[in-house]
């Protein structure tokens, strides 16, 4: 069986993306993108919102003449996975191994992750909010990068209480740290 991963690249103050919708501070050098690569390996299905799907379609066609061999490895990895994406506007993929579901349903999810012979990703912390309401997340993986943004997308649910229990920490050269947590389960 499976476990459900939500992983994401934050800020220092928690944000996915600023409050313009950027990224561009979250660019991982090539220690930190290698390190994430190795996290990535036991995934074997991405669970994605139309929006991260849009943002991570660009994998399909990379690398690039021009790209770092992580970034390949990375583009590979993306490549071998199955994706669901949750969507009620688009109708059809625009990548191989993907399908497409016009709503989130935590029954169906929980089946794909006990069915799973490797680790499930969910990607977006819109979609992932959802996952850790219906108890479906097992772990929490977090690289925060040495940027505060002042507000935006916030990394994880607003208006949730989460307890997690700190498995690994991981500090970088150029200041970014690697957080691993298990989500704790009422009893």
């Amino acid at each position: 069986m499976g476990r459900l991963i939500f992983a994401a690249i934050t800020s220092i103050d928690g944000y996915t993306v600023d409050a313009s919708g950027s990224f561009d501070w979250a660019a991982p050098d090539s220690e930190v993108h290698a390190f994430v690569n190795d996290l990535e390996r036991g995934i074997g299905t991405y669970l994605y919102g139309r929006r991260m799907y849009e943002t991570m379609r660009v994998w399909q066609d990379l690398p690039g003449a021009d790209d770092h061999p992580v970034t390949a490895d990375y583009a590979a990895i993306w490549r071998a996975a199955d994706k669901v994406v949750y969507s009620s506007t688009l109708t059809a993929a625009t990548t191989p191994q993907t399908r497409i579901q016009p709503a989130f349903d935590a029954a169906e999810v929980r089946s794909l992750i006990e069915a799973s012979d490797r680790d499930v990703g969910i990607g977006g912390p819109t979609l992932a909010a959802a996952a850790f309401a219906a108890g479906l997340v097992d772990e929490v993986r977090l690289i925060a990068v040495p940027v505060s943004v002042g507000g935006g997308t916030p990394a994880l649910p607003a208006g949730q209480r989460l307890h997690l229990d700190l498995l690994d920490e991981r500090r970088f050269a150029n200041g970014t740290v690697a957080l691993r947590y298990a989500v704790l389960r009422a009893d």
